[in-house]
């Protein structure tokens, strides 16, 4: 696998992971609802659209018959009136008319039988629909339980993000005081120790001596004047 493959897997992996941390599966299961209720609508509106048309032609349908029916009486009239080339014409007619009328009986059957496929298809999915629903809002009921159960455990647990945080600035406080205590304890050494500088004092090591000899030197001499005193 070359660099750029396991490039692009490592993406999709986190990818992946980011979209199901994403993903409430309530909201998904909405969504699914709402496109099978999209379908359940689309065989209805073909089962109205098939239905329509059958209508359609049936009317048609009749209309021929009539005619047909007007044209036989016609036929039976000329006959009566010994004009059997008018019979003939309207016998013609007729036929041409029942031709048209069985072309219709065709296309009507076809459509029943559409119609009958869409309605038992609609029935079908309506049960799976409606079957859907109750499965979708039991998951989501046993889903937001469970989801309420984690964070009242987390709280209870003190290992929910709040109180993550919360311990981890615990955490911090403490380890900054004791670095402070340390510190300071570290300066109060060094300065006893003369091994660093005390800023507050004013001169530098050699004034500081040359101050504790005259101190010294002062001592000695009011010392030495309390001596003669008291010879006297």
């Amino acid at each position: 696998m070359g660099l750029f493959d396991r490039m692009g897997t490592v993406v999709k992996a986190k990818m992946n992971k980011l979209v199901n941390r994403m993903e409430d599966p309530r909201e998904t299961l909405d969504y699914s609802y709402e496109k099978q209720l999209e379908m359940l609508q689309n065989v209805k509106r073909g089962v109205a659209d098939v239905t329509t048309s059958k209508k359609r032609l049936q009317l048609q349908r009749s209309k021929l018959q009539k005619s047909i029916d007007k044209l036989d009486s016609q036929a039976k009239d000329a006959i009566k009136a010994d004009r059997e080339d008018l019979a003939r014409m309207a016998l013609e007619r007729k036929a041409a008319l029942n031709t048209q009328v069985e072309d219709l009986d065709i296309q009507i059957a076809q459509l029943e039988k559409e119609q009958e496929k869409l309605v038992a298809a609609e029935k079908r999915l309506s049960t799976k629909v409606e079957m859907f629903r109750t499965r979708k809002e039991t998951i989501k009921a046993r889903y937001s339980s469970a989801e309420a159960q984690v964070k009242i455990n987390e709280s209870v647990s003190g290992i929910g993000e709040e109180m993550a945080d919360v311990g981890m600035a615990i955490d911090r406080a403490e380890n900054k005081t004791e670095e402070m205590q340390a510190r300071a304890s570290a300066i109060d050494e060094l300065l006893e120790s003369g091994t660093l500088d005390d800023l507050t004092s004013s001169g530098d090591d050699i004034d500081r001596e040359l101050s504790k000899m005259h101190a010294q030197t002062g001592v000695d001499a009011e010392l030495a004047k309390l001596k003669e005193e008291v010879k006297k």
